[in-house]
């Protein structure tokens, strides 16, 4: 099978469990690029996925990024129409019936079972990136030192990123 042809199949299915993002299919994409093909290793993985969130736009983007490491713009292009066209068609076409049920106990009843899904989703991407981000005990200080700020602080995610700036330039990281 061509890297093209895998790239179609792998992100095409990725795109009907992106349940709440991209974000949400992480752990089955580093399983598949990583593990299963060995196109990267989980550092340049995990390298990838920060330079597409570090940039202004969706969180898609990483699956651009991944499609071109693997096969160039044709990769790029392959990896991210396979990701959004399944999963664009599926939300047009079930939008429609979201509207027209709103009113419905099955609707809601499958609506608050994805919340759970989606959080479990989630929590599973931070985890395979924080595990591939602290490639040392000062990058993993620095990872925890974030997480709890995030979730016990009311500061801006920039500070953080200032403040992981200035450690880099400081020399700490």
């Amino acid at each position: 099978m061509t890297p093209l042809l895998a790239l179609v199949l792998i992100f095409g299915e990725l795109s009907f469990l992106a349940i709440g993002g991209a974000s949400t299919t992480l752990p089955a994409m580093e399983r598949a690029v990583v593990h299963q093909q060995h196109w990267m290793s989980a550092a340049e993985f995990v390298r990838l996925y920060a330079l597409a969130q570090a940039a202004p736009g969706p969180n898609v983007l990483a699956v651009t990024l991944f499609g071109w490491q693997v096969a160039g713009i044709a990769g790029a292009i392959a990896a991210t129409l396979a990701f959004l066209l399944p999963a664009c068609s599926l939300a047009y076409g079930v939008g429609h019936l979201w509207v027209r049920f709103r009113d419905r106990r099955w609707r809601r009843v499958v609506q608050a079972g994805l919340v759970p899904v989606t959080a479990g989703l989630m929590l599973a991407a931070a985890f395979l990136l924080a595990r591939g981000a602290a490639i040392d005990w000062r990058a993993g200080l620095l990872t925890l030192l974030v997480a709890a700020g995030c979730l016990f602080t009311k500061r801006h995610p920039l500070w953080y990123l200032g403040a992981a700036a200035l450690a880099g330039v400081a020399g700490f990281y």
